[in-house]
């Protein structure tokens, strides 16, 4: 990834968020200073395992997003979380995979590549923004996997746990986040890169820049059909947000958002920190793990959960989900509507090839190589 890639990549991460995730954007003068001219080297799992990057740890912050601008990091959180994964590891740490490739967690995890000088692998452990530790893939899949990681706050405390199940490192991590004062850099592991291949969502940081690339080049932002076609989705509605509920909870903020349609139905949208269910008059029309995007009908640009206003002019797009959690059933339950407490079944895209990942093509839009 070169410096030329950093915005059109920092907006598909933030596409990738559904309305949550952090606000990647913010983060973005960092990445560049952090970015060299020669960028941050982008490798899939198969290559990482035939090129002997055997060890990786997945980084990325853990806590509430909107804390981050509040209290703000001295930079070098996730560098001293890696470093105290590798002295009580004792292994060499060959390179970097995001927890996240969405929202903030994306550009994290670039910056630390680059201020670690390592590799970053092509690959996350959710494959879009959600907001739960059992929603990582790690922790559907093969929960043995997950038994330690090193956690590090912006006043210079480093706290390691070992020998853990994800249920406890859960409780502690989110313990440690608390007296940390809302949020802290984490890095899951060391992992075997062999081991992540099928128990991770691959080619999603290449997806993201590549959907970044391609909403920057759309000629009229407000035509939801050209917008949809242009990312590999479908148009859900353009129009004003007519009302927005918000539900603060113990845990998560939850919302409901009503947006009449200029043709005429009313779409309303469920969301918990992402948007998560739209429907059109009542019926579900797509779920999550399928990505809902709302875009400033002006600009073009993605409005989050938390900065969506009542009037606002947008349009809502439908983008496929990670392909990883349609492949099995529990996989799927793991973050269908009935896991946010919604009781419904998940309403799902027909496959396209937007959900298709690793490819070489997704590698060299990875590096900066323009199709």
């Amino acid at each position: 990834m070169l410096p030329r890639d950093l915005e059109p990549f920092v907006l598909g991460a933030v596409l990738l968020g559904s309305g949550g995730g952090g606000e990647a954007s913010l983060y973005l003068p960092r990445l560049r200073a952090a970015l060299p001219a020669d960028g941050v080297e982008l490798v899939s799992l198969a290559e990482a395992a035939t090129r002997g990057l055997r060890t990786v740890v997945a980084v990325g912050m853990i806590g509430a997003t909107s804390v981050f601008t509040e209290k703000l990091p001295h930079g070098g959180e996730i560098g001293e979380a890696v470093a105290a994964a590798r002295r009580w590891s004792g292994l060499e740490i060959d390179a970097l995979i995001p927890v996240e490739a969405a929202g903030l967690n994306a550009a994290l995890a670039v910056a630390a590549a680059a201020e670690l000088s390592l590799p970053l692998v092509d690959a996350d452990l959710m494959g879009r923004a959600l907001p739960r530790f059992d929603q990582l893939s790690l922790v559907v899949e093969a929960p043995e996997l997950l038994r330690s990681a090193a956690l590090s706050e912006p006043g210079g405390q480093v706290l390691v746990i070992d020998r853990s199940s994800p249920i406890g490192l859960e409780r502690t991590v989110r313990a440690y986040v608390s007296h940390a004062g809302g949020w802290a850099a984490a890095a899951f592991g060391p992992m075997s890169t062999a081991a992540l291949q099928g128990r991770s969502c691959e080619g999603t940081l290449a997806r993201g820049l590549d959907l970044g690339r391609r909403l920057r080049s759309v000629a009229d932002p407000s035509e939801a059909a050209l917008v949809a076609t242009m990312l590999g989705g479908i148009p859900l509605a353009a129009g004003r947000v007519l009302e927005i509920e918000r539900l603060p909870t113990s845990s998560f903020a939850r919302a409901s958002v009503a947006i009449l349609d200029r043709t005429g139905p009313l779409l309303r949208i469920e969301a918990e920190n992402e948007y998560l269910v739209a429907l059109r008059d009542g019926e579900p029309v797509v779920t999550c793990p399928e990505i809902l995007v709302v875009l400033d009908r002006r600009t073009g640009q993605p409005i989050s959960v938390d900065r969506l206003r009542v009037g606002d002019d947008v349009q809502v797009v439908a983008l496929p989900g990670p392909a990883w959690w349609r492949a099995t059933p529990s996989r799927l339950e793991a973050v269908s509507p009935r896991a946010f407490g919604i009781d419904l079944p998940p309403v799902l895209l027909p496959p396209t090839a937007e959900t298709t990942v690793g490819s070489a093509r997704a590698l060299d839009l990875a590096v900066g190589t323009e199709q």
